[in-house]
């Protein structure tokens, strides 16, 4: 099992194969809309403005399972996206990221890298996870880390 074997609905409801993101660096954030750590959003797309001619992807899954912050539809989640943050990466349909209907991209995630003390529950939305061009996962970030404290690390697998 690898990470190109999953195939996700894209916010649009295309199904998009994640072998088409071989050789590409990823971080993969579970996202939502009306949580504290939204201006995320902003650094998010800055990496990727500045990364994606080098190979890099933000993926972006919304989320609906911390405080009810990702209770839209998903054109409403892309308006809204598009309007406040001029995100240009891709999204993705909602998914769930704990529990028994856990997306398996995600279980695979989080048996890949768990996080503090080993646990494996993502805590709170843009949990993210940084991939390489092999697909092996690299690191995972807690909610607070700011994808602007994650830019050396992006650099340096590039």
């Amino acid at each position: 099992m690898s990470i190109y074997d999953f195939e996700l609905s894209a916010i649009d409801n295309t199904r998009v194969p994640f072998s088409s993101f071989k050789g590409k660096t990823l971080l993969i954030v579970n996202v939502a809309s009306k949580c504290g750590f939204t201006p995320q959003y902003t650094g998010l797309e800055a990496l990727y403005r500045k990364y994606k001619d080098r190979g890099f992807l933000v993926l972006g899954f919304p989320c609906n399972q911390f405080g009810n912050q990702e209770p839209g539809k998903e054109e409403d989640i892309a308006t809204f996206c598009d309007l406040n943050y001029q995100i240009s990466f891709p999204l993705f349909a909602k998914i769930e990221v704990n529990g028994p209907n856990t997306h398996p991209l995600y279980k695979y995630l989080k048996e890949q890298k768990t996080g503090i003390l080993g646990i494996s529950a993502i805590k709170w939305n843009f949990t993210k996870f940084l991939v390489n061009k092999n697909g092996e996962v690299i690191k995972r970030y807690a909610p607070s880390d700011k994808p602007e404290d994650i830019d050396a690390d992006i650099e340096k697998i590039l």
